[in-house]
């Protein structure tokens, strides 16, 4: 089941970013920082891992059926933070986001899986 891979790949990219030091470069930095630009903060680190998730699926392509990355958008989709407070009946607020659209967890999946590189999953360029 590809979502259910997609999402533990995803919580992987947490761990990646724990050991490379960027998960306490970013709770550094919103510590700082004002509730929607810590928030901001937090949806790059989110887009950062769904992105590596992409980067897993493309070296593990050999494991991947037809269907399954089709149905990774569609995880990727269903918790956009946009799509989860419409579904709450709620209006979405971007300042409140904390992983990211929809369409851009699905372009953050997507950015991994064409390019197979975790170089290529930089969210934090310019900013440390």
């Amino acid at each position: 089941d590809f979502a259910f891979a997609y999402v533990v790949a995803h919580e992987l990219g947490h761990h990646i970013q724990n050991i490379t030091g960027v998960a306490d470069k970013v709770r550094n930095a919103q510590s700082r920082a004002s509730q929607a630009d810590g928030n901001q903060l937090q949806v790059r680190m989110e887009l950062q891992a769904d992105c590596y998730a992409g980067v897993w699926a493309a070296k593990n392509a050999q494991r991947i059926e037809p269907g399954d990355i089709e149905e990774g958008m569609r995880a990727a989709n269903a918790i956009g933070d946009d799509t989860l407070m419409k579904q709450a009946g709620r209006a979405p607020v971007e300042s409140m986001f904390t992983h990211g659209t929809s369409e851009q967890r699905m372009a953050a999946l997507k950015q991994g899986l064409q390019s197979g590189d975790p170089g290529q999953c930089d969210f934090f360029k310019g900013i440390f």
